[in-house]
């Protein structure tokens, strides 16, 4: 299931006013009134109140209007937080890494950060058909890979013509290679005009690459 960044909806003030009431809920078993909030935060009850009023619109606090002691997290507020938590305790060690949004490679962006993670699984999808390899050589760095890189590789015994492969040929040689089905035996074209590509009747597919990791 993806869940949606509701961090994004709020701002960093509205943040710390859902904060503050859960602690209090939580602390003391009862809700916080408008001056008790006012007093937590060091700020008027007319910018709680506003505070609050946003919130309200946005469902994330519920409870009665002008009734002490009613003001309630809805469960998208207590989701928000829980992400908000794991954010601020950092991701686990398999869950990715923190995607903070885009960089500009040619004419520059506004630098706007999201708060969301990255991991493998994002990028390729299920991990049960997915594996890495090492790239030893430079037969394929006209394509982006170069001699030490990791391939991200999904298991597959079919490939579209000019997918990039990790075949096997004659029984027990592995090689990465682009792949091109002829006649009656597959080529295997390097990247590299250094190389020549390679034609085998005894040719494996094992699994097809969808991207690489490089570390610089």
């Amino acid at each position: 299931m993806q869940v949606t960044n509701p961090a994004e909806q709020i701002t960093p003030r509205q943040l710390q006013v859902l904060r503050v009431i859960a602690h209090l809920q939580k602390s003391r078993c009862y809700s916080a009134t408008i001056a008790e909030l006012a007093e937590a935060l060091n700020v008027s009850r007319t910018t709680v109140f506003e505070h609050i009023g946003a919130l309200r619109e946005k469902g994330l606090l519920t409870g009665s209007k002008g009734r002490a002691r009613s003001l309630r997290l809805t469960a998208r507020a207590n989701r928000l937080l829980e992400f908000d938590s794991r954010l601020a305790s950092g991701p686990p060690a398999d869950s990715g890494l923190p995607l903070l949004g885009k960089v500009a490679a040619g004419l520059p962006l506004e630098a706007i950060e999201t708060r969301e993670t990255l991991s493998l699984y994002d990028m390729f999808g299920p991990a049960d058909d997915l594996f890495i390899l090492q790239a030893s050589g430079d037969s394929m760095i006209d394509e982006g890979i170069a001699d030490g890189d990791y391939v991200v590789c999904k298991r597959s015994a079919t490939a579209r013509d000019g997918q990039i492969v990790v075949a096997i040929i004659d029984d027990n040689e592995a090689t990465l290679k682009k792949f091109y089905a002829e006649t009656s035996r597959a080529r295997l074209e390097p990247a590299n005009a250094a190389y020549n590509s390679i034609y085998s009747d005894n040719c494996r597919i094992e699994a097809v690459v969808l991207g690489l990791l490089r570390r610089l």
